[in-house]
């Protein structure tokens, strides 16, 4: 009988990893980041532990949604006070802050609970070509998602 193996903490090792969201669909891209945020791409995944890797995302202001989602896809986000409730559509957020967009996708991809949130910390969303993570030296994770 086979036992499980554990990975201790000390010996995981976590890349950083560069993707470009031009031109990629918002729902295939967020999966494919949710799940390397996650580590099921690494033969020592474990359900209950972080082993995922880091990602920085660059250019999420150029993501794309299929058919008349740009204009009907709604988001929701309440104040905490009678009447607070703000609709904006996928468009006017993508003008107004393009960050939200991904976080939002990828956020519903993950696990609901302190793990979930462990793991979203390892994501960066960046509008533009530009990242303040060159220390990192992080490598191009090449994701054709578009369609």
């Amino acid at each position: 009988m086979n036992k499980t193996v554990v990975p201790s903490v000390d010996a995981l090792q976590r890349d950083w990893y560069v993707v470009d969201a031009a031109g990629q669909t918002l729902g295939r891209l967020a999966s494919e980041i949710a799940k390397i945020l996650r580590g099921k791409h690494k033969p020592t995944f474990t359900p209950h532990m972080d082993v995922g890797d880091f990602i920085v995302v660059v250019n999420a202001e150029k993501v794309t949604v299929g058919g008349r989602k740009a204009h009907q896809k709604l988001y929701r986000r309440h104040s905490g006070r009678p009447g607070g409730m703000k609709v904006e559509t996928f468009s006017h957020l993508q003008a107004r802050l393009p960050e939200r967009i991904i976080e939002t996708a990828v956020r519903g991809m993950l696990p609901r609970n302190a793990l979930g949130r462990q793991l979203f910390r390892k994501l960066k969303v960046y509008r533009g070509p530009a990242h303040p993570h060159g220390a990192q030296r992080p490598t191009t994770l090449p994701l054709s998602t578009a369609s």
